[in-house]
């Protein structure tokens, strides 16, 4: 008889997340010469830094925790928000939410680094950056940033760069959001920026490199900024404007004014409030400053057979070309939330736009008239969406009544009230909001622009932003861009260092529960009850796993995680009168990112040499850390190393760096080796960014978004990133407190419903699978480093180098040819130039990675064939793929059969991936660099 018992392994963790079952497990180890898991993790994993406990919590089963997800929802409290401070409820469209933001096709891919697989969401960021740059009226838009906030650090120190002015100062409009404000002087006071806030009558040019306003402003006023912008010219210095695109659907555009670069949200174009993110930030500035432009650009160029074809064009991505000498970090980006709003533009167009813009516009005017008619202060001039209003004592009544009445207002100092209409906004709500005012006045929606400020051009032009509406051609056009990309939904993706793992439905469905998505990230705390619930709960879980003491959910990105690790240790070392410690050690094989935020956290950064095995060269650290003496502020380590390796000596490399009086910084990225079997905290390390967009399973979203929360040791946790809204003595390194907090509830159901068990059984057998691939590719690829007996961690990296000399095949070669079957391509030439960094995460059950394996067999066999002359040396598989399905029906005039090209060892018979273009052509794109919509010929050459 079957006991109940005997189902206990087919909950969550074994059977849902853990991709190999127990059998296919049994085989794997076979492979890799030993018997059992725990010898595998014995012979790999150090003694000398694995954990004594067991992660102790149990795990939950799927309806359990959609039970706990609707519990904590009901704990949160939705009323109409008109808080607006840069955040607007919004409605998101239906076809818009099933199809875009609920769908893997479209969450689950990676950042279009190979462009020939990720055509789809290439067009749809284009169409990103041409909404931005057709509103904004500047030529060149980014294909998105993390938040305005961090948008506006980031316009900051673009201007710095390319201004000829040799002032140090920049001037901010007192006017800006106040967190706006308190990120641009967080990252100010570390490069030695002079920020001088105050009223644009006081602006002096001549002592400024440049300056932002912002239009709309943090109160709802308007104002022409075209004369400051021509003076700040006149001083060789730079205008910046931060700005609403839906406002700017009615309003003078920033390039009309001669603004050299425009900021802002995209959120209010369809993205929900979710308690402050994600949200696409977007960037534009003029033509000659765009090679300067912080972030990804999206370009178009032709492929192999001069068809159009996208792909990221001048990236800066800076932290990997200048590293230490970088002045962004910015490796991430929103990508899907600026493709949501994206299709929200094409959904609606131009005119549909403009409906909306007027609607919120001619409902803020109505209430102004209206208080105006009651006899309230109401400030003068023009608006958009914002009515300031002083009301003296009165200020805690009437924001009490609105509360009652289920709306929520800002309150401006002790006197003043602001309220933000916004897409939602309807009569029957402005007549709840005028009864908290005492005013029943029949009122008349009505559009007040003043002929200077109303826009005199036209907009969303392109034939793209005009197409039929009905949402069976929107449904259509979704799904054929969705089709053009290689995501997970697909096939396994298996990028070293990116971990690219399951992204379970039941941890996705809460992202769009109302009660997590309509919470404006400035609502009183009684509105959040569920959402601080579940950050204490994860950041508690998060806690245990790594053994720090307290966590900063704030980061919005890994390197924003970094960047507020450091900021951390220095707010720390100033605390204790050591403002002389500057100086951080890196190793050669770090991150871009490390360098480049130590740069920006005001520290110099001094580099340590790699050993031969990969190894922190520990000798090299010693004389340098001697050197530093009482300078050294931190170290920088990756651990397991970038190299894939567990390093027996990161606790002596923790204990030199803490007898100089310094901080070690543990890289977070590769945590999916360490959940369960070793803890950060406990190897000697002080401050941790997570990388919760790879360890704990928030879906990478085709470039963003991500989460990097930090965690630190007791005696860091007073220096954690503070906000204007919630306090702290460390300045905000986000727009919102914690940072894209709506995503949070995929890492609470992961955590939850895996167990401390469950996570612990996941690292094994992702160890367990990158090991796997390594003894099956042996002989056949070198497997450039290894640690104790041999063993990797997580993550392999492929020697790929010798190929170029025998077959003058490169890495990207093989990185297309893997397309040809079915596969996204391991990471690339990093961190050693020429060679394929592998890693196959736990999620991939064996028949996955067995068909990875033929393929990347195939591909050797193919290059062995090249280098015996069997095989032509230029008009081979490996030089002309990826293989198109017009390249399957045209002239066949290769010297290898159409099956060979199209159909290799490990590619799908039935269920074929077909790359949409051949090789995109590189060169051609940078050198006519196109930024925008194509014409509308290129469309139509498509369609035929």
């Amino acid at each position: 008889m079957t006991k109940l018992t005997d189902y206990d392994t087919y909950d969550f963790a074994n059977r849902r997340h853990i991709g190999p079952s127990p059998s296919e497990m049994d085989d794997m180890l076979a492979a890799c010469g030993v018997e059992t898991l725990d010898q595998l993790i014995d012979e790999t994993v150090p003694p000398s830094i694995r954990q004594a406990d067991p992660l102790p919590w149990p795990q939950m089963t799927e309806h359990a925790i959609l039970a706990r997800m609707r519990d904590l929802a009901s704990k949160n409290r939705v009323t109409v928000s008109m808080i607006g401070q840069g955040y607007s409820d919004t409605v998101t469209p239906p076809a818009i939410q099933r199809n875009i933001l609920e769908n893997p096709a479209w969450y689950t891919a990676y950042t279009p680094y190979q462009p020939e697989i990720a055509q789809g969401r290439l067009e749809a960021l284009l169409n990103f950056q041409t909404m931005v740059s057709d509103l904004t009226g500047l030529p060149v838009a980014n294909a998105s940033l993390l938040d305005e906030a961090t948008a506006c650090a980031e316009a900051m120190v673009m201007a710095q760069r390319v201004s000829k002015s040799k002032a140090m100062g920049f001037f901010v409009d007192g006017r800006c959001h106040p967190q706006n404000i308190e990120v641009m002087r967080t990252r100010a006071e570390p490069l030695g920026i002079e920020l001088i806030v105050g009223k644009v009558d006081d602006l002096v040019p001549e002592h400024v490199f440049g300056a932002i306003f912002q239009y709309p402003d943090t109160t709802g006023g308007l104002q022409d900024f075209t004369p400051q912008i021509e003076a700040l010219h006149g001083a060789k210095a730079l205008g910046i404007v931060a700005t609403d695109l839906l406002a700017l659907c009615l309003l003078k555009e920033p390039g009309a004014m001669g603004a050299d670069i425009a900021v802002g949200s995209a959120q209010r174009f369809g993205v929900p409030l979710g308690y402050g993110g994600p949200h696409a930030a977007f960037f534009a500035c003029a033509d000659a400053y765009k090679r300067s432009m912080p972030g990804r650009l999206v370009g178009v160029s032709v492929d192999s057979h001069g068809h159009k074809a996208y792909r990221l064009s001048l990236q800066t991505r800076e932290q990997h070309i200048r590293r230490e000498k970088a002045m962004s970090n910015v490796c991430t980006a929103q990508a899907l939330l600026a493709v949501m709003a994206s299709f929200y533009a094409v959904f609606h167009g131009p005119k549909g736009l403009h409906h909306i813009a007027t609607h919120v516009h001619a409902h803020a005017v109505a209430v102004k008239d209206a208080l105006i008619g009651a006899g309230f202060d109401v400030a003068e001039g023009a608006i958009f969406d914002t009515v300031t209003v002083a009301v003296g004592a009165m200020q805690g009544v009437i924001w009490q009544n609105a509360r009652a009445a289920g709306i929520t207002l800002r309150r401006v100092g002790k006197n003043r009230l602001t309220i933000a209409c916004d897409e939602i906004t309807d009569t029957e709500i402005l007549s709840r909001l005028l009864a908290a005012f005492g005013v029943e006045e029949t009122f008349e929606p009505r559009v007040d622009i003043p002929a200077d400020l109303q826009r005199q051009t036209d907009y969303l032009t392109h034939p793209i932003f005009h197409m039929n509406r009905a949402e069976a051609e929107m449904m259509r056009y979704m799904r054929r861009l969705a089709d053009r990309d290689l995501a997970l939904d697909r096939s396994m993706i298996p990028l070293g260092s990116c971990t690219m793992k399951l992204n379970a439905a039941v941890e996705m469905m809460p992202v769009t529960f109302p009660e997590f998505g309509r919470i404006h990230p400035f609502a009183p705390v009684q509105d959040a009850e569920g959402y601080k619930e579940m950050i204490d709960e994860l950041s508690d879980r998060l806690c245990v796993i790594t053994g720090y003491d307290a966590m900063s959910m704030q980061p919005n990105s890994g390197a924003q995680g970094e960047y507020a690790g450091l900021l951390t240790i220095a707010a720390y070392h100033a605390a204790k009168g050591d403002t002389n410690r500057r100086i951080c050690l890196i190793p050669t094989s770090a991150h871009g990112t490390n360098p480049a935020s130590a740069q920006m956290a005001g520290m110099k950064v001094v580099i340590v040499k790699a050993a031969e095995n990969g190894d922190v060269d520990l000798e090299d650290f010693r004389a340098k850390a001697d050197a530093a003496g009482d300078d050294l502020a931190a170290c920088m380590i990756t651990y397991p190393s970038t190299h894939g390796v567990f390093e027996d000596t990161v606790k002596e490399v923790c204990e030199i760096t803490h007898a100089h009086g310094g901080q070690v910084y543990l890289d977070g990225a590769n945590l999916n080796a360490m959940v369960g079997l070793s803890k950060p905290g406990e190897i000697g390390a002080d401050v941790s960014h997570l990388n919760l967009h790879k360890t704990f399973c928030i879906p990478h979203g085709g470039g963003g978004p991500g989460m990097g929360p930090i965690g630190v040791k007791a005696h860091l946790e007073p220096y954690l990133p503070g906000h204007p809204e919630t306090g702290g003595s460390t300045g905000p390194v986000s727009a919102a407190p914690y940072g894209s907090a709506s995503i949070l509830p995929i890492s609470y159901a992961y955590v939850m419903m895996m167990g401390g068990a469950g996570l612990t059984q996941a690292t094994k057998v992702a160890i367990l699978s990158a090991n796997y691939i390594a003894a099956r590719l042996k002989g056949s690829y070198d497997v450039l480093y290894g640690g104790r007996r041999g063993r990797i961690a997580h993550e392999c990296i492929l020697d790929t180098r010798p190929f170029a000399e025998s077959a003058h095949v490169t890495v990207d070669d093989i990185a297309k040819r893997l397309m040809d079957n079915g596969f996204h391509a391991p990471t690339m030439s990093w961190p050693v130039a020429g060679t394929l960094m592998v890693e196959p995460t736990e999620s991939e059950p064996k028949p996955e990675l067995d068909r990875f394996i033929d393929a990347m067999l195939a591909i050797r066999a193919e290059v062995d064939a090249i280098a015996s002359g069997e095989m032509d040396a230029q008009n081979n598989p490996l030089k002309n793929a990826p293989h198109t399905m017009e390249d399957l029906v045209r002239d066949w005039d290769r010297p290898y059969s159409r099956e060979a090209g199209c159909f290799p060892p490990g590619a799908f018979r039935v269920d074929k991936y077909w790359p949409p273009v051949n090789r995109v052509d590189n060169v051609a794109g940078d050198r006519n660099l196109i930024c925008t919509c194509p014409p509308v010929e290129d469309y139509l050459e498509a369609a035929e």
